[in-house]
């Protein structure tokens, strides 16, 4: 009985991990369902048993909007760094910080929107989240002007050691600017000062 030369070897995940691991950038599930002959449903069912098996590994799965990537665990990103002889890379301020939270949350988000949030002109952040390759114009919103729209990339995810935007911290009281000290709830303060 002789084995079609064609076909590839083993199951669909492990062939889909042999693709992602030659993937020089994220892949859409749709090429990679073209590529292994299978349809998407099953592409991403023997994605889901990849992921799995590679949670005890030195890798992991990166998903955004739609695209699939292979990626090193961010457990090991310091070996990885020493290994490489990689340089520290340049910190991020704190208006570029506060930027790039509201857009990974609010994603996608126009410029006047993150402005509104907070409350001062934000130009110069998103031009340097941008060039970054920490955010991408994703579109256009409907309305007056029909403002850009971002949203966090790859880039963003491996920055942060995050597969993918839901591995997000979820947030607390994003809506309730009053901080807790000033909570109805909260205990005065006594007049007399700290009592030891």
């Amino acid at each position: 009985m002789s084995r079609d030369l064609d076909a590839p070897p083993g199951p669909l995940d492990a062939q889909l991990e042999a693709l992602l691991f030659v993937a020089s950038e994220p892949v859409p599930v749709e090429r990679l369902a073209q590529a292994t002959g299978h349809d998407p449903t099953q592409v991403e069912a023997a994605l889901l048993m990849l992921e799995e098996r590679l949670h005890t590994r030195g890798l992991r799965l990166q998903r955004l909007r739609h695209r699939v990537r292979l990626v090193t665990a961010p457990e090991y990103g310091p070996l990885v760094a020493r290994f490489l002889n990689l340089e520290a890379t340049a910190r991020l301020s704190r208006a570029a910080l506060e930027t790039l939270a509201i857009i990974a949350y609010r994603q996608p988000i126009t410029r006047p929107q993150i402005e509104a949030i907070r409350g001062v002109n934000s130009d110069g952040v998103v031009r340097s989240l941008l060039e970054k390759g920490l955010i991408e114009e994703v579109g256009r919103a409907e309305g007056p002007g029909r403002p850009i729209l971002y949203a966090v990339t790859e880039a963003f995810l491996q920055h942060f050691g995050l597969t993918s935007p839901d591995d997000l911290p979820p947030l607390e009281a994003w809506d309730d600017p009053t901080p807790p000290s000033e909570s109805p709830d909260a205990p005065a303060p006594s007049p007399a000062g700290p009592t030891e």
